[in-house]
């Protein structure tokens, strides 16, 4: 027993720790002791700051795990570490940092530091030349922000934490200023500083000097790092099984094809459950949030044109300016010459420089700015001596800006596109025919005759507005049609078709009355009935019935129903397939395009020999039931006895007791083997 040294405390703290935890006040003397000691330590620190000092450390991290105990002892102890590290955070040495680190983040976890003083000592620490340390700072910074902000915003600490940042930003060190940056990113994607003062501080990152944090602040808002960091938050990834827990589950049991089929179910339902929860790619509110987007989009157009940064930077910036102007509606007559000149089809990443130009453009752009872009992409893409993809890119692209600004097109170039129906190439004429098919819907009087498609009474009522036109309207358009359902309703003398129908057997035992088919029967001969009374009539009614009434959701369903029903009147028989299409094209329409408005082909174009040959190759290594299969686990472990043998030459293997008493051929199967060999030679010959 006296060679047992672990009971002496002095010289054993962690047992000593585990002892004051249990009895804080039975062993107050030697924390005193531990105390001093490490006082003592601290002093021979300041003389030589840059060397190692392991006592330290593990005096430090003891004093951080009993500091709760005593409170009044260790009063000044946080404040001590601070003014250490902001003192020696360059020179001292990398381990003893880090520990003085911890022990603060163990502290602050036990709420015994005030959380601005800390967060703001570790932003000034992300200067150190040390990427271990600032990994550590930045996830404790951005955890320990949204546990203060878990119960209840906390606007003070907010505030403060924010006016810091916006200072770290700005800072000279470049790393400080980039994981600053980050962490606001991090923050307002886990909603936890999502208002507009934290978007209006990433708005400064877009005009750094520094390229990574100006590409940081791009990407923010353009919503292009949606697959970075996919495990950043583990709230989301620890709830329910995993894919290692279902492996488990299912293997420890029988290998029957019962079990094997349950685990494969599992994992489908699993892997369809982590789709439903990830997160949308785009978030908007960002864009929406600035509070001066003319000028911010401005300076950013300066900085673009004075750049001298990377091309694919350079397309960032034309893309969050387009967005800016697509979205807020601004007027940036500079900015659709300066990507006029990048509009040629040898232009690297011309597609995204072709949406930009679609989406910089809306109806309170005056149309001759925008005309001369159409008319560069209709010279230089939409010509006989371009290949057809690259014509259907430009005519595609034709089609989006006319979309947001129609008056942008003359007739004469209209008409011209319009002849592109009849091209041999596929995806030219389904381009030219989508490009038929907006001006039916937005000014059908702008086509050819032949072109306009059977006449409807959408078609009639379509007409595009002058530049700056507004069409106020005093009643909500296709309001007519409840009056006349009223009308048609106490015009019918029979009722008990209705009583009937509630009162129905069907309807007492629980299910539903499929009533959708005679719906569909009203609507159309409400329509109908809505062709034979005059348009200022209807008009009339209309204003009367919005004025009269509130209107519920079933009102303005049977309102969109009859607006569905007028652009196919001239063909009924259509009239079910073209409701649905439109209902989905207005669910899915978004405030921004995408790279497949412009790059849309109809027919795929025919891969070259390489990609061909590439994707046979790629085929090839997938099938692994054609393959060798491989008993060995580790593929450098010795091969046995019996492959050595197979291998060995024959003369070291002819007297071995497997070669001498291996069963070999009889006396009458030799005989008939010479035989056959004689017959054979003999056929031979003739």
């Amino acid at each position: 027993m006296s060679g047992r040294q672990s009971n002496k405390l002095p010289n054993n703290l962690p047992q000593l720790q585990n002892l004051i935890k249990r009895d804080p006040q039975s062993y107050v003397d030697e924390f005193l002791q531990q105390y001093r000691h490490y006082q003592s330590n601290v002093q021979i620190f300041k003389l030589q700051p840059d060397k190692s000092n392991k006592e330290l450390a593990e005096l430090v991290m003891f004093l951080a795990q009993v500091g709760h105990c005593y409170l009044q002892q260790l009063s000044t102890f946080p404040q001590e570490l601070t003014e250490l590290l902001l003192s020696y955070h360059t020179v001292i040495e990398p381990d003893l940092r880090m520990t003085f680190c911890k022990a603060l983040i163990l502290l602050r976890n036990k709420d015994l530091i005030d959380p601005s003083g800390l967060l703001e000592l570790f932003f000034e620490l992300l200067r150190c030349h040390d990427k271990l340390l600032r990994k550590t700072l930045y996830t404790h910074i951005v955890t320990d922000i949204k546990n203060i902000n878990a119960k209840h915003k906390n606007n003070k600490v907010n505030t403060t934490l924010q006016n810091f940042m916006y200072t770290m930003l700005r800072d000279s060190n470049p790393i400080a200023a980039k994981i600053s940056l980050d962490v606001m990113v991090e923050l307002y994607k886990r909603n936890i500083w999502n208002d507009a003062k934290t978007v209006n501080v990433i708005t400064t990152a877009c005009f750094s000097k520094v390229t990574k944090i100006l590409v940081g602040g791009l990407k923010f808002f353009l919503g292009k790092d949606e697959d970075e960091k996919n495990d950043s938050d583990s709230e989301s990834e620890n709830e329910g099984p995993s894919s290692r827990d279902l492996m488990v589950r299912y293997s420890t049991g029988k290998k029957t094809t019962k079990n094997k089929k349950k685990m494969e179910k599992a994992m489908k339902v699993l892997k369809k459950h982590k789709k439903k929860k990830k997160a949308e790619v785009f978030n908007f509110s960002a864009i929406h949030l600035i509070h001066d987007p003319q000028d911010f989009s401005e300076k950013l157009l300066k900085q673009l044109e004075d750049s001298k940064e990377r091309f694919e930077v350079k397309i960032m910036m034309m893309e969050l300016i387009s967005r800016l102007v697509g979205i807020h509606e601004l007027f940036l007559f500079n900015f659709y010459p300066f990507i006029q000149r990048f509009l040629q089809p040898h232009q690297r990443e011309v597609t995204k420089i072709l949406l930009c130009a679609a989406q910089a453009s809306h109806q309170l752009v005056p149309p001759e700015i925008i005309e001369p872009v159409i008319m560069t992409i209709a010279n230089n893409f939409v010509t006989d001596r371009n290949s057809g993809e690259v014509m259907t890119v430009g005519i595609n692209a034709i089609k989006e800006v006319a979309g947001r600004c129609p008056l942008s097109i003359n007739e004469d170039l209209l008409l011209d596109l319009a002849q592109y129906k009849t091209h041999k190439d596929k995806n030219v004429m389904m381009s030219a025919r989508g490009l038929i098919q907006l001006f039916r819907n937005l000014n059908p009087q702008m086509l050819h005759k032949k072109d306009r498609g059977r006449p409807t009474e959408a078609s009639a009522e379509a007409k595009i507005k002058d530049y700056g036109e507004l069409e106020a309207k005093d009643y909500i358009p296709g309001a007519e049609v409840l009056e006349v359902e009223e009308e048609k309703k106490e015009g019918e003398e029979d009722e008990d078709g209705w009583e009937s129908a509630s009162m129905s057997d069907d309807d007492e035992d629980g299910e539903w009355v499929d009533v959708h088919h005679s719906s569909d029967e009203d609507t159309t001969e409400v329509a109908e009935k809505l062709q034979s009374i005059p348009v200022e009539e209807r008009k009339a009614k209309a204003a009367a019935v919005s004025g009269s009434r509130l209107l519920t959701q079933d009102d303005f369903k049977k309102i969109r129903l009859v607006q569905m029903a007028k652009e196919v009147n001239a063909a009924p028989g259509k009239g079910q397939k073209r409701k649905h299409v439109d209902e989905d094209a207005s669910d899915n329409e978004g405030e921004l395009l995408t790279l497949r408005n412009i790059e849309k082909l109809h027919k795929k174009p025919k891969a070259d020999k390489e990609t061909r040959l590439a994707t046979a190759m790629a085929g090839r290594t997938d099938r692994k039931e054609f393959m060798k299969r491989r008993t060995k686990l580790n593929p450098h472990a010795s091969t046995s006895n019996k492959e050595k043998r197979r291998k060995k030459n024959f003369m070291m293997m002819r007297h071995s007791e497997n070669v001498r008493t291996k069963g070999k051929r009889s006396f009458r199967e030799k005989q008939l083997a010479l035989r056959d060999a004689l017959l054979k030679k003999r056929k031979q010959y003739k």
